[in-house]
């Protein structure tokens, strides 16, 4: 499941979630887990604003819904966490910690980026799990829709 056709999908089903977010006044971040077979597991939008919660991002939420179906315990061993945005630090090593086996994001993050960006947290040698990351998906789309988020606040 490498083929442009095949990411666009991921990063569609997460550009899905990540439009429930603005009614919330959350950043418009978007996060699914396909399971080993390419199926959903588990989609959340940013939830920090609705939550009160600084953890609430898409990826952590989405990353424990996913676990709590996926039957291997808190292991996603053979998924795929797709997301709008580059994941942030907190994120990254929640995926590393997961055992996701990739990692596909759409729009680059220069600023809080951490598959990547401003740090790659998920390729450190140093670590004991390094999934495969295929950024850059959609790229144009999602960084619209944050654009135009931060824009209408403006």
């Amino acid at each position: 499941m490498n083929t442009g056709a095949d990411l666009d999908r991921l990063v569609r089903a997460a550009l899905d979630a990540a439009r429930v977010a603005p009614a919330t006044g959350d950043v418009p971040i978007g996060a699914v887990v396909f399971g080993p077979d390419g199926e959903p597991l588990a989609a959340a939008c940013n939830a920090r604003e609705a939550l009160g919660d600084p953890t609430a991002h898409a990826e952590v939420i989405a990353l424990r819904a996913a676990a709590a179906v996926h039957g291997d315990g808190w292991r996603l061993t053979g998924c795929t966490l797709a997301v709008t945005v580059e994941p942030c630090t907190m994120c990254a090593g929640a995926a590393v910690l997961a055992r996701v086996a990739r990692v596909v994001f759409g729009a680059w993050e220069p600023k809080t980026g951490a598959v990547g960006s401003l740090w790659d947290v998920v390729r450190d040698r140093r670590l004991g799990h390094r999934p495969e990351v295929v950024g850059g998906v959609l790229e144009a789309e999602c960084a619209a829709l944050v654009a135009e988020f931060f824009a209408a606040k403006r």
